[in-house]
């Protein structure tokens, strides 16, 4: 069976690939989750296909026998500009979850950032590898519980915090009502039944750990194993009246490294930057959220030029490819984040098929390095991409 799955992968080229063999190992609901997005979805799609506005503009007879991939981001060297974003609820994906991701990530030289809506708790992903992490939060309604995730993430030895900006509220997931992948859960008839015809992700579902929201499931006296239950406590944390000032507020009470995540505009950018972000992070949530919005690439050139000399920017949205990443550093991006990519390789196989997704998308950013004719990330320079429309 191990052969099989590992023939399965080696046969998965690239992140298209991997994508197919989750649909096919995932119930569509778990899926679908991952897959899916905000209103028509139309964000989505255009996350990806906004990279084809930019052309790479190759050199040649340059030396590319030793390409030099490695970068440092939030104070932290890695092997390659490409972090793992935050996700949540990773054990619906695969048993193993968040502690795969983790150790993929470690192996393959680079950050992992642990969401707070995790399944996994803060202090278990820590002690899962020896790689740089950053704790991914929100501001909510009871700021102790702010206090006491920061505090944890401290303690634990996480190199970074993150804030997400972009949900004052849930965005209209139309796929997850269809699905049934809603709070609480209400899954249809035909949900239940595509569940059952996988019964090696149901096997490990039934026999596992019940999968919960691992950093505040202590915050329910009853119910607390309870996901439903769970995840309607941490949607009544979502605070809509979130300002400035409270983000402000958590880069204090961090005192560290700390990027702001979920900007799109120049404006938005250097206000992070003038109340002490460290590191702005372009994003839409993979289109999640507010449908219609521009694409992270389309933006980031005016994001770059009003706080690139200031503050680090990684670019989140869209990447299939290594070119892609190629294209953001060229506009100034300091890295990448991929959530969804790593997710397919997870659904589809666990921490092998997390380790296959960062491969692949390793091998295509080295190769198209030196096929550009970079040798290392300092020379991946504006003058690399041209917009063509």
């Amino acid at each position: 069976m191990f052969k099989l799955r590992h023939n399965r992968l080696e046969r998965a080229h690239n992140i298209a690939d991997l994508r197919r063999l989750a649909r096919k190992r995932l119930p569509a609901p778990m899926f679908h989750y991952i897959d899916g997005a905000a209103g028509d979805e139309w964000t989505l799609r255009h996350n990806t296909r906004a990279f084809d506005q930019y052309e790479l503009v190759p050199r040649y007879l340059v030396d590319v026998q030793e390409i030099d991939t490695s970068t440092t981001v939030l104070g932290q060297p890695i092997e390659w500009p490409v972090v793992c974003a935050p996700t949540g609820m990773s054990r619906l994906f695969h048993h193993e979850g968040e502690l795969a991701v983790a150790r993929a990530a470690a192996r393959s030289g680079t950050l992992y950032s642990l969401s707070s809506l995790s399944s996994v708790s803060i202090e278990e992903v820590a002690t899962s590898s020896d790689g740089p992490k950053m704790f991914q939060v929100y501001v909510f309604r009871d700021r102790e519980l702010n206090k006491e995730l920061i505090r944890r993430s401290r303690d634990a030895g996480y190199v970074a915090l993150c804030l997400t900006v972009d949900v004052p509220v849930p965005g209209n997931r139309e796929r997850d009502v269809r699905t049934g992948m809603t709070i609480p859960p209400a899954l249809t008839l035909m949900s239940l039944l595509d569940i059952a015809r996988h019964p090696r992700w149901a096997w490990h579902m039934v026999t596992g750990k019940p999968v919960v929201l691992a950093n505040v499931a202590h915050k329910i006296a009853e119910g607390s194993s309870n996901v439903s239950t769970l995840a309607q406590y941490i949607h009544s944390q979502f605070d809509p009246t979130v300002t400035w000032q409270d983000a402000a507020w958590m880069i204090q009470e961090w005192g560290g490294p700390f990027a702001i995540k979920g900007l799109l505009t120049a404006a938005d950018a250097k206000h992070a930057v003038e109340i002490g972000a460290s590191t702005v992070i372009v994003s839409n949530h993979g289109g999640r959220q507010l449908d219609g919005v521009p694409a992270p690439i389309e933006v980031l050139p005016e994001i770059i030029d009003a706080v690139g000399d200031r503050a680090e920017v990684i670019l989140d949205g869209g990447v299939r490819r290594g070119g892609h990443v190629l294209k953001a550093l060229a506009l100034g991006a300091r890295a990448c984040m991929v959530g969804r990519p790593y997710l397919y390789g997870l659904g589809a196989a666990g921490e092998a098929g997390v380790s296959r997704a960062l491969e692949i998308l390793r091998t295509e950013f080295t190769r198209d390095m030196a096929l550009l004719g970079c040798r290392s990330i300092e020379e991946i320079r504006p003058s690399c991409v041209r917009r063509w429309q």
